[in-house]
């Protein structure tokens, strides 16, 4: 019974969301007002993540993310570019428990997973330099399920913009 529970908290644990948030703590990041969605890329092997419909999706969730925080959205010059890189890979999470009489022996449980990433960068253009860069990761059995969070990606890596200044 302890075997099963450990084996289910560390599968449920291996699957979580988990963002990261990097900036230049120089920068102050209320003087942008306006944002331009400047350079998407698609890097996956399953065809449904890898779509003209799913730049379409991340794109419409970084607008209406930024608009929600008072930018507005420019096709021209802009106070800050926005970039982002979304891709998947297969990974396999091995872990050994102590099996057998007396945990003499060893059991190795492997749990295949998409792992997806989803980096969003934003750039100042008149210095041309990362101000700001989020990073979403998502673990899922399956690579279909993954599209289903790509909008809770975009969202909880957003919700760090602006950061907070020290």
């Amino acid at each position: 019974m302890r075997f099963a529970l450990l084996i289910l908290l560390t599968t449920l644990s291996a699957f979580a969301q988990k963002i990261t948030v990097e900036f230049d703590a120089a920068v102050d990041f209320h003087k942008f007002k306006t944002f331009a969605i400047r350079n998407r890329q698609l890097n996956s092997k399953n065809p449904a993540l890898n779509s003209e419909l799913v730049k379409k999706r991340i794109d419409a969730d970084i607008e209406r993310a930024f608009s929600a925080k008072g930018l507005s959205v420019v096709t021209g010059e802009s106070d800050v570019n926005v970039r982002y890189h979304f891709g998947s890979a297969r990974k396999t999470e091995v872990d050994t428990y102590p099996a057998g009489w007396r945990g003499l022996g060893t059991r190795v449980v492997r749990v295949p997973y998409t792992e997806g990433t989803l980096v969003i960068d934003l750039r100042d253009p008149s210095t041309r330099s990362l101000v700001w860069r989020g990073i979403a990761t998502e673990e899922k059995h399956d690579a279909i399920k993954l599209e289903g969070k790509i909008d809770d990606m975009v969202r909880k890596a957003l919700e760090k913009y602006p950061p907070k200044q020290k």
